[in-house]
Formats: C-alpha cells, sequence, structure tokens
C-alpha cells in the first residue's frame, strides 16, 4: 500500500488570519507548471483512491441527469483540489472526512470564495447514513446559486446597457473557415 501525500500549512502562513489573494490569470492562476503537473497528478492519485463517500456520491451525480451543470471529482481550482467542481455555476463541494487539517480547509475556502467560488461542506457520515437528505440540501444550493447568476447577469446588463452579446442564429451563415466549400481529396 502507497503512503498519501497530504498537503500541510506553512507555519508562517498560518499563522496569518487571511487567505492569499488568487490572480485569474493564465494557467493555473500564476501557478508554475511544475506546481500545476503536481496537482494535477495528485488529484489524479485521488479520484485512484477515492473514499466509501466520495463514490456514493460520485455515483449519484452519474445517475442524475443535471444538464448543463455537471461536478467534476477531485478538480483543480486555483492552487486547491476540490472534492467535485461545478464550473458552471462556481459551486465547489468540500467533504469533511475524519482526521483532516481544518485550518488548511477553512484557508482553501477562503481563497476560492474570494474568487466567486462558493464551496459547500458535507460531512462524509451525512452522505453514507442518508445521502437523499443531501442531495436535497445540494439541490437547493444549486438552484439558489442560479438565481444568483442570474441576478448577478442582469445587474450587469442593465449597468451595462451598451454592451451587447450576439451569437449567430440558426439561419445565419457560419464566419471564416466554415464558408469555403469542402475539399475533394
Amino acid at each position: 500500500m502507497t503512503t498519501r501525500k497530504t498537503l500541510a500549512l506553512n507555519p508562517e502562513a498560518a499563522s496569518a488570519a487571511e487567505a492569499p489573494a488568487l490572480k485569474k490569470k493564465g494557467r493555473g492562476w500564476e501557478i508554475s507548471d511544475k506546481r500545476l503537473d503536481a496537482l494535477h497528478e495528485q488529484a489524479r492519485e485521488l479520484r485512484r483512491h477515492s473514499s466509501e463517500a466520495h463514490k456514493a456520491l460520485a455515483a449519484k451525480f452519474t445517475a442524475a441527469d443535471l444538464g448543463r451543470y455537471t461536478f467534476k471529482r477531485f478538480a483543480v481550482v486555483g492552487s486547491a483540489i476540490v472534492d467535485f467542481n461545478c464550473h458552471n455555476l462556481g459551486l465547489a463541494l468540500a467533504i469533511d472526512e475524519e482526521g483532516q487539517n481544518d485550518a488548511l480547509a477553512k484557508r482553501r475556502d477562503k481563497s476560492l470564495e474570494s474568487v466567486g467560488i462558493k464551496v459547500m461542506r458535507i460531512a462524509a457520515t451525512d452522505i453514507l447514513e442518508d445521502i437523499d437528505a443531501v442531495l436535497k440540501q445540494l439541490t437547493q444550493v444549486m438552484r439558489d446559486r442560479i438565481e444568483e447568476r442570474k441576478a448577478a447577469a442582469r445587474a450587469h446588463k442593465a449597468a451595462n446597457p451598451k454592451q451587447t452579446y450576439s451569437r449567430p442564429k440558426s439561419g445565419d451563415k457560419p464566419q471564416g473557415d466554415a464558408q469555403r466549400p469542402p475539399r475533394k481529396y
């Protein structure tokens, strides 16, 4: 059996009450490629060796038809690995296992919330004991998040009336290379 690598807080960073600011620029939010590759490898290992709570919730997500709101297991978001992430909603699920570092989890949550990602914490025992109640709570959080996003879009549109976003209609001709006739080989 292999030993699992765990993240630990730097003692100097642990004393700071504020979460570090994340800059949303470029690949990995200004994280070095080496660090980002290590995070992806760690997420891959976590997917391979999931806990029973993760497996149960992942099975429910797979069976459910959530439309465009899909959850990815052990996703790398910024410099954090979240248990489940819905990119379209800006919603991350964190499953609280026994023996995890709460200071690290709170710091990660603050960092994610500073860039607009809402974090929902769920106890692993709740998933294993009453998954239907957890899914009902998650559904309500998703509905609230959809409404928040719609309200923000309406407020943005009201604040910027001259800004338009036009999408080609189904009857319009496609742009660019798609106008060329197909090649004959």
